[in-house]
């Protein structure tokens, strides 16, 4: 697909988003990808019902007192992947990061399984170095070496991270399920925070907000009577509201890149997980457009 034409096929694309990608400075990408959910797969749909919904929720932000038409983002639809070649879409979403950066262009990209996040921040991180800072939001730790004997799963997508980059840059929020090797690993190689979220970013995030961080935010962090419309469901999560705190900490930080993932909208009639990964994007984009 061509990112400056976007993909036409689409019945809609995230509200105020501008026409023209050249005068953009946040470029938004959807990756319909599912091909190693481990438990109940649809994360391939979650790009465009957050789009959809998007309209329910306001241009303004009473948080951040801005509005969408005041920042320069574009819509560029979603991926067109070969659907179950796993290598060949991780090439093409990792091809389509690289020309966003190139360009100084903001990546936002929307999944879509936690593995589509693994070639962005392998391009973010040949951009910005050793000195990129990974923040992770999620229920699960991601750090097997694999699951059923695949390297590249969403279950393992944070290991891979640590194929390329330090583990120690890498900060785990809101953990909760896991093997307990995940555990001990984190240990010795990631900055690994179970449970809570806003209170243990709070204490680090003097240390690292002038760095470049990259921020991925797994939908499932949230608990469950928040958000259901995911795959791995977990109970015992934060709320909304605070995850919505959360990323108001990284106002004045130096953010370089995000993508929100897992979300599966066919398990939430009530769509209200959408709606919070609307609302999620559109502060995110406040925040540095």
């Amino acid at each position: 697909m061509s990112l400056r034409n976007g993909n036409s096929t689409l019945p809609t694309k995230f509200m105020a988003s501008i026409d023209s990608y050249d005068d953009a400075s946040i470029v938004m990408a959807g990756v319909p990808m599912d091909f190693t959910c481990s438990f109940r797969p649809g994360t391939r749909f979650g790009p465009q019902k957050i789009r959809e919904v998007s309209i329910g929720i306001e241009e303004y932000s009473v948080y951040m007192d801005r509005d969408l038409t005041q920042c320069s983002f574009f819509d560029a639809g979603d991926l067109d992947l070969p659907f179950g070649d796993v290598d060949k879409s991780l090439k093409l979403i990792g091809d389509v990061a690289e020309e966003i950066l190139s360009d100084n262009k903001f990546p936002l990209f929307i999944g879509g399984e936690h593995l589509i996040s693994v070639p962005v921040i392998k391009k973010v991180y040949e951009k910005y170095g050793p000195e990129l800072i990974v923040v992770q939001f999620d229920a699960h730790a991601d750090l097997r070496e694999g699951y059923l004997g695949c390297p590249n799963s969403h279950a393992s997508a944070v290991r891979r991270l640590i194929d390329f980059m330090p583990g120690k840059n890498i900060y785990q929020f809101g953990i909760r399920s896991g093997t307990k090797d995940e555990f001990e690993y984190a240990k010795k190689h990631t900055n690994m925070y179970t449970i809570d979220v806003f209170e243990p970013l709070s204490r680090v995030l003097d240390d690292i907000k002038d760095k470049p961080i990259y921020i991925t935010l797994d939908i499932d962090v949230v608990d469950p009577a928040y958000a259901n419309g995911t795959g791995t469901p977990e109970p015992g999560g934060i709320s909304s509201r605070e995850l919505l705190d959360s990323i108001h900490l990284f106002k004045g930080a130096n953010l370089v890149g995000f993508d929100i993932v897992e979300v599966s909208p066919h398990y939430d009639q009530s769509d209200r997980t959408a709606l919070l990964a609307a609302k999620i994007i559109r502060e995110i984009i406040m925040m540095v457009g």
